[in-house]
């Protein structure tokens, strides 16, 4: 039930993972102000079963290999209709007041403005609870620092979260959306963020809402991406002057991966191999 329905557009991504995009369908249920509709860009080789809605659900199937999250982005913000659009990653289940409390900030203002995500573990995840069950069970992250209430202005682009975040329409447009330039996973949120800055887009951080990311397996670091982050971590260096994912890139290079330091050039020396895939996934209890 809700108060009203606001003018933002809620738009996820879904491949795989569909218990998942039902949670998250089902938290949005239950906000206190509606969105004006929801965008669910399918890239799921069969089109994945949707529930009917309380209000406008958009469907858009579009089967791609590779994860091509700056595209598929970007079709969704073209398929929103609405003048606020609010991102939110397919594991993260939106608190009740999350569309009304980003909407009203960007009535406010012309910003990038992110909200806490609250990591579940795998039995948090798997069992059906209030948001505030799920804020009691859900774990801050240690390296994104949100101010205790309201919001905080950010300098740091680098901190800004494509799991849950609002724009305008007219400044998502002004940006020319995500860069589709990276492909598959890795930097293109890091790249985004860094163009609103440069487009005097601030960046900010609230702590007056939430949502809740739904446990999945974790890779630490990341293998199963090796590739992807190896070709975006290239792209971005050459535009803005500095390396994204330091800390995955020192990882490999500690692996031998790569010859990498964060002032010089980055070389391929092998690939990962599937034991050390395997031997970085993490175990089931660890949220992040």
């Amino acid at each position: 039930m809700t108060d009203g329905q606001a003018d933002v557009a809620v738009l996820t991504i879904a491949k795989g993972r569909q218990e998942h995009l039902l949670r998250l369908l089902d938290g949005l249920s239950r906000s206190l102000v509606a969105p004006s509709r929801c965008v669910v860009v399918d890239l799921n080789a069969q089109p994945a079963s949707l529930p009917p809605m309380p209000f406008p659900l958009l469907h858009h199937h579009a089967p791609a290999t590779g994860l091509p999250l700056a595209a598929a982005r970007n079709a969704a913000a073209r398929l929103a209709e609405a003048p606020k659009l609010v991102f939110l990653d397919v594991d993260c289940i939106p608190a009740p007041d999350m569309v009304g409390t980003l909407g009203a900030a960007l009535g406010r203002q012309d910003a990038l403005v992110c909200c806490e995500i609250l990591y579940l573990d795998a039995a948090a995840s798997a069992a059906p609870a209030s948001a505030d069950e799920l804020a009691r069970l859900g774990h801050r992250h240690p390296h994104r620092p949100f101010p205790e209430q309201g919001s905080r202005a950010e300098p740091n682009a680098g901190l800004f979260w494509s799991l849950a975040f609002g724009i305008r329409a007219s400044s998502f447009a002004a940006l020319g959306g995500f860069d589709t330039g990276f492909t598959g996973y890795g930097a293109e949120d890091t790249d985004f963020g860094f163009r609103a800055r440069d487009h005097g887009l601030p960046l900010l951080l609230t702590a007056d809402t939430r949502a809740f990311h739904q446990y999945h397996p974790v890779f630490d670091p990341p293998l199963q991406h090796f590739d992807d982050i190896l070709l975006n971590a290239r792209r971005f260096r050459e535009r803005h002057g500095l390396w994204p994912m330091d800390g995955w890139l020192r990882d490999f290079a500690r692996m031998g991966l790569i010859d990498w330091s964060p002032e010089g050039d980055l070389r391929l020396l092998r690939q990962p191999s599937a034991e050390e895939v395997a031997a970085a996934a993490c175990p089931p209890g660890r949220a992040f």
